[in-house]
């Protein structure tokens, strides 16, 4: 697979994500469903610590990503939803800098949603990775 940053602009690149990407070669797709701070059996964690659920919902995407022998490295896509993107932005640089560890920076949308399917989540990560 072969990345290629689109980037007309760059301030978005120092946020850590590309504008676009163009992808030629892949031979797999994943579409992630979105990833909260659930545990493995299907409990919500970290009720109203925003910071806490980011963690896991990271982990969560890695372990998806995992299972089907990628990792965020094949990340092409990122949706990010939260209920209070004032709240999300001093704990965002534990995603980035995740995503700078594994050199990647896909292309990502933040939004603000008034709340998630399980009540008390606050964010919720979904994307697309390709190998």
């Amino acid at each position: 697979m072969e990345r290629s940053a689109v980037n007309p602009v760059t301030w978005s690149q120092e946020m850590g994500f590309n504008q676009g990407e163009v992808v030629v070669g892949e031979t797999r797709t994943l579409y992630i469903s979105g990833q909260t701070a659930m545990s493995a059996d299907g409990r919500p964690e970290h009720d109203g610590d925003i910071a806490a659920q980011l963690a896991l919902a990271i982990a969560n995407l890695e372990a998806v990503l995992s299972e089907a022998d990628m990792s965020l490295a094949n990340l092409v896509r990122l949706n990010v939803y939260t209920t209070d993107v004032d709240a999300l932005f001093p704990h965002y640089g534990l995603l980035a800098s995740k995503l700078g560890a594994a050199r990647v920076a896909p292309t990502t949308t933040m939004l603000g949603v008034s709340r998630l399917a399980i009540p008390g989540q606050m964010i919720e990560l979904d994307g697309t990775a390709v190998a």
